[in-house]
């Protein structure tokens, strides 16, 4: 569960430009002088792809009995957010392919700003999912008592600092907190889980007729 979180705080700390930035040519440049940098978050995107959505899934699954229209609402933004990403970041894989192979920096600003319109919905689907649905998740912890406040508080407020350091702020140490306070709430829903037994967590298999 924090596994997706954790994966996405190192990749907002190390993202080699600033999300907001409005000149593609500036943005082509930062990765270009960094490029193990854009590397490492694109494997950090990949592990995040992966882990994300059974991640919330695990985490609603807990939620579920004590608030399950919250749960439910939380999950439909959720699920379609974090399955965009991997769409969303096929603007991250053009911009390490373009200047790892030594396209020239106008050409690649260039490619970048032209994606196709799938991608610019796929990212307006990502950042309103993951956003919205991070909070309602979070409340659903808080309602449920299945973690301690502190934690369900922390899930709640980590996307909207999230929200305001990738476009206003520009902090990428700030970014690192706030994904890892989603981490770190995830986390605890792990030791929650973990401390269920197995008729809790979930119904016991049927038996089979005789």
């Amino acid at each position: 569960m924090p596994l997706g979180p954790a994966a996405v705080a190192i990749l907002r700390f190390r993202l080699p430009y600033f999300t907001s930035a409005d000149n593609p040519t500036a943005l082509v440049q930062s990765v270009a002088s960094d490029q193990p940098g854009q590397s490492l978050v694109l494997w950090c995107g990949f592990i995040a792809v992966l882990t994300l959505v059974p991640g919330v899934l695990w985490v609603g699954r807990l939620t579920r009995r004590g608030a399950p229209r919250l749960t439910t609402a939380a999950l439909l933004l959720l699920a379609p957010g974090y399955v965009s990403l991997a769409w969303f970041m096929s603007s991250d894989v053009l911009l390490w392919a373009g200047v790892h192979e030594g396209v020239d920096v106008d050409t690649v600003a260039r490619m970048y700003v032209a994606l196709h319109p799938t991608s610019v919905i796929a990212a307006g689907i990502f950042v309103i999912g993951h956003v919205l649905g991070t909070i309602l998740l979070g409340i659903a912890l808080w309602r449920t008592h299945t973690v301690p406040r502190w934690a369900a508080l922390a899930t709640i407020t980590s996307q909207p600092l999230h929200f305001a350091t990738a476009v206003i702020l520009g902090l990428p140490w700030l970014d690192l907190v706030a994904w890892g306070m989603n981490a770190v709430g995830f986390a605890v829903v792990s030791v929650a889980v973990l401390r269920l037994t197995d008729d809790e967590w979930d119904l016991p298999p049927l038996r089979p007729l005789s």
